[in-house]
């Protein structure tokens, strides 16, 4: 008699927890941006923070508006997504954009913290001097830890 046969299911893994740990606020653009990113590229959808939805459909070839109507409904997924993730302020503010203008709108919102997290990051590893009885990959890692 043959063994029974369990029919296992493939889930995807699903890493949108990483949005779970802090919603988007009035100073955690960067990370949160960051974890966005990576949730959208392993969803294969973060084409939609790239490239702008174009507002026509192209009327031929069938291939070109399949391709445009992917567009529309992944950068509609995306758009609840982000603004499922952040705070309600700035869910008023941006609930009617779709989710290229709200991240471009957020890049220029927040756009100042970006430089100054670099600025803090330059600053550092200009500062970063290895002991001389240090370990040489203990300070490379240190150094690639402000990259990161």
């Amino acid at each position: 008699m043959a063994p029974p046969t369990t029919v296992t299911h493939h889930h995807p893994m699903n890493i949108r927890s990483v949005l779970d740990k802090e919603k988007l606020n009035h100073s955690n653009f960067l990370d949160w941006h960051r974890n966005l990113r990576i949730v959208l590229k392993q969803e294969k959808k973060d084409y939609v923070l790239e490239n702008q939805t174009p507002d026509d459909p192209p009327s031929v070839p069938k291939v070109a508006h399949d391709a445009w109507l992917k567009h529309v409904d992944d950068s509609l997924d995306v758009s609840c997504l982000i603004l499922a993730d952040m705070v309600p302020d700035l869910q008023r503010d941006l609930e009617l954009f779709i989710a290229f203008d709200m991240i471009e709108h957020l890049k220029q919102m927040f756009g100042q913290q970006d430089r100054t997290e670099m600025f803090k990051t330059v600053r550092a590893l200009h500062g970063m001097k290895m002991k001389e009885s240090g370990n040489v990959s203990t300070h490379v890692l240190k150094m690639k830890s402000y990259m990161y």
